[in-house]
């Protein structure tokens, strides 16, 4: 009898154990009833029918990641490249990625296989080598296309390299070599062109300041000679104002002058020299002899 109750017991443990399903956050299970799907089981606790219901497969509604084996495809101008690309890819209809398809990972990567060389055989080697993005985009179109059934969203397609043949590999270095070489010439060149026309600036603009501090010298001694010639003429003036207001005029002065030598001629021993000037004035003697008496 105690062994029958035994049996009871671990018959009761099993089919609780079996009833009960925990589902993990982010994951959905597909569940059958009798080989027929019956519904999913969501994150949480989950009860099941024993015997009747199973979990057909569990599925991570994460976005995943697969890696496409390197493929050689050939370019519309028949260059062979090798492309390595990555797939992200989410699964967003449980039930469909479990029946639309029986290896939801092997399809995306031959759906990705075949659209891939059909866009690379449209381009030439210099397009798809230059253009990843546009790569990218229309495999992961083609691949939204072709998945839509099988319950999966593409995310991204990422092209992770291009490897062109060995010697077109070599021949595009060499060529990026001297564009490298030709940009630094080039630069080089550009450099001392600029080192030139400053240095060319530099000494036109000392030869304008040496011109305008030059100019401007030779003004400012214009200016401080009219300026003396004015001072002189000034005193010039205001003396002869002085005498004419005394009432001693040039003609008085100068024979006041003469008058002054002819006392001195008096001595027998005293020579006396005239300068030229007063040899001149002496033919106006007679004049200022009468103008003097007339005045007294």
């Amino acid at each position: 009898m105690s062994y029958f109750v035994i049996g009871l017991l671990v018959l009761a443990i099993i089919v609780v154990l079996v009833s009960v399903k925990v589902v993990q956050q982010q994951r959905v299970g597909v569940l059958e009833r009798l080989g027929k799907f019956d519904r999913l089981l969501h994150p949480g606790l989950n009860i099941v029918l024993p015997f009747a219901e199973y979990v057909r497969t569990y599925h991570d509604l994460r976005i995943q990641q697969t890696g496409v084996p390197p493929q050689s495809v050939i370019t519309k101008d028949n260059a062979q490249v090798i492309i390595d690309t990555i797939i992200f890819y989410q699964v967003i209809n449980p039930e469909q990625a479990t029946y639309g398809i029986s290896d939801l990972v092997q399809g995306v990567r031959n759906i990705s296989t075949a659209s891939m060389r059909q866009i690379i055989g449209n381009l030439e080697l210099d397009e798809a080598l230059s253009g990843r993005e546009r790569i990218s985009t229309e495999i992961r179109l083609t691949l939204d296309e072709a998945t839509e059934k099988w319950g999966v969203r593409i995310e991204r397609v990422e092209v992770v390299d291009i490897k062109p043949p060995t010697d077109i590999q070599e021949a595009m270095d060499k060529q990026m070599k001297a564009e490298r070489t030709r940009r630094a010439v080039i630069l080089e060149a550009e450099a001392a062109k600029q080192d030139m026309i400053l240095r060319a600036e530099g000494d036109k603009q000392s030869k304008v300041l040496r011109a305008e501090g030059d100019r401007a010298a030779a003004e400012l001694s214009a200016l401080g000679q009219a300026a003396a010639i004015r001072s002189v003429a000034e005193a010039e003036k205001a003396r002869v104002e002085m005498l004419r207001a005394a009432g001693l005029t040039p003609e008085v002065l100068t024979y006041k002058s003469f008058e002054a030598l002819q006392e001195l001629a008096k001595g027998p021993a005293n020579k006396i020299f005239l300068p030229t000037a007063a040899v001149e004035t002496m033919g106006s003697i007679g004049a200022l002899g009468e103008m003097l008496g007339a005045k007294k």
